[in-house]
């Protein structure tokens, strides 16, 4: 089984916008740059593609060795939609789809197994942090408020094995400052923001 993994990055000095009354810009943007570099960095062995419409997210994901799909003004929905449709176009049989906001990544390697699509949502199983499906049985990108009912709905319609995978590491993204008070998120934080008063944490 060919695996490949995408991950929809946005430029870096506008990420995690809920975070401005913690976090500076600068930190903000490092702290997307850190958390995109962990995430494609847990794949491992996998094929990495990166969809961005961003030189300096490009320029990044090619310093990395990974593969740009190039998507200006697509959304998060439509690059995802388009960057699917170009690893099914690159020969891949299974493609792991992962937010670029992950603190814990490292069991994203074993998401994908063969015919099968696995669903794993955040922890107010709201969003979809992970999905893998095979290429023949794509699902559609519905991210958004909800998006795990959406991904939920249409995967059930696909027909194929399902996995709604509860995991406590993947289910973990950084959205607002309250993430950064969570104790396994705060475990792993960088040490340059580990003095931010929103995560309470001394060093």
């Amino acid at each position: 089984m060919r695996v490949a993994a995408l991950v929809p990055v946005k430029r870096f000095s506008a990420a995690k916008a809920r975070l401005s009354g913690a976090v500076d810009e600068q930190q903000r943007a490092q702290l997307a740059r850190w958390t995109a570099t962990g995430v494609v960095g847990a794949f491992g062995d996998i094929d990495v593609y990166i969809a961005c419409d961003n030189d300096d997210v490009a320029e990044w994901a090619r310093e990395l060795g990974h593969a740009v799909i190039w998507g200006p003004g697509l959304g998060l929905n439509g690059a995802i939609d388009d960057g699917v449709a170009a690893v099914a176009d690159a020969g891949y049989d299974q493609i792991v789809i992962a937010h670029a906001d992950l603190p814990r990544p490292t069991s994203l390697s074993t998401v994908a197994r063969r015919n099968t699509i696995t669903l794993v949502p955040d922890d107010r199983r709201d969003g979809t942090n992970v999905m893998s499906f095979p290429l023949t049985d794509t699902v559609q990108a519905a991210y958004g408020a909800r998006s795990f009912e959406r991904h939920l709905a249409a995967a059930r319609q696909a027909g194929i094995c399902l996995e709604v995978r509860a995991d406590p590491d993947l289910a973990l993204d950084i959205d607002t400052p309250d993430d950064l008070t969570h104790p396994l998120i705060r475990e792993v934080l960088p040490t340059w923001l580990r003095t931010n008063q929103a995560n309470r944490r001394s060093v």
